[in-house]
């Protein structure tokens, strides 16, 4: 494919279990204008690898991958990578485990996108489900996707008061901000080497306002158990305190350099 229009990100590490559902729901998505699936694959040891390169191999036109010979152990740096390989004007997220479940998902982002100049990134509603694929009832499970509750329109004034984001990883679409250079975007894994979504609500808010849809098109597979290797699994392992208090130090210092904060406001 010459020239995208979008570029869906797809982030997968493990994921043999569930690459096709998320491929499937990427490729069955219905759109007026080109679209291609970048896949950066941090060398999984499972069958991940073999899938992604079938799926290469079927849609030679419209799926590529990130190449790697060993796994750099930073989720972050593998977001990063992939996002500076998108060629489209507009970029979409997804991670191997997580899916969309609505076709139109794509053309009903873009066509706001397209009729709404004043906003740099649109989302939508989610639901939460296990690893067994059961929606989750759990209140105590669901009180972690409280944070994304909101609605109609998000502005960096609301990131920084707000206990709420507009959306899910898995819910943004937003215009291709990186195209640009305008401001050095290694942060993103020079701050945390799992924590990507903070960074890049903050960059774009940085460029303009967020659109929150109500529309459910996707879902969130949430998995957290002891050995697991979902990076909310993995986290089970981290010192969250510590880690948190380091990538708001490097977050801020960064804010200071590149958007001109004097006084960490």
């Amino acid at each position: 494919m010459k020239d995208p229009k979008l570029s869906v990100i797809l982030i997968t590490y493990n994921h043999e279990k569930y690459n096709r559902k998320a491929l499937d729901s990427v490729l069955s998505q219905e759109t007026d204008f080109p679209f291609e699936v970048v896949i950066g694959d941090d060398c999984s040891p499972d069958d991940t690898k073999n899938i992604v390169r079938e799926y290469q191999k079927n849609y030679p036109d419209q799926v590529r991958l990130v190449h790697r010979e060993k796994n750099t152990g930073r989720p972050t740096l593998n977001v990063y990578e992939t996002t500076m390989k998108c060629r489209g004007q507009y970029l979409a997220y997804l991670e191997g485990d997580d899916y969309w479940t609505d076709t139109k998902k794509l053309q009903k982002q873009m066509d706001f996108l397209e009729s709404h100049p004043e906003y740099i990134a649109c989302t939508h509603s989610h639901k939460m489900i296990d690893d067994a694929g059961k929606d989750i009832t759990d209140p105590e499970i669901l009180k972690v996707s409280d944070m994304y509750k909101w609605s109609g329109e998000f502005t960096m004034e609301d990131f920084k008061t707000s206990a709420h984001w507009p959306g899910h990883y898995a819910t943004v679409v937003s215009r291709n901000i990186y195209k640009s250079k305008k401001h050095d975007y290694t942060i993103l894994y020079k701050a945390h080497d799992f924590v990507d979504d903070g960074q890049i609500l903050l960059f774009l808010l940085m460029e303009g306002k967020i659109f929150r849809m109500d529309d459910e098109m996707s879902v969130w597979r949430y998995v957290r158990k002891s050995g697991g290797n979902s990076w909310t699994s993995r986290s089970m392992k981290r010192n969250i305190w510590r880690e948190d208090v380091l990538m708001t130090k490097a977050l801020m210092q960064w804010l200071e350099k590149e958007y001109g904060l004097t006084d960490y406001a």
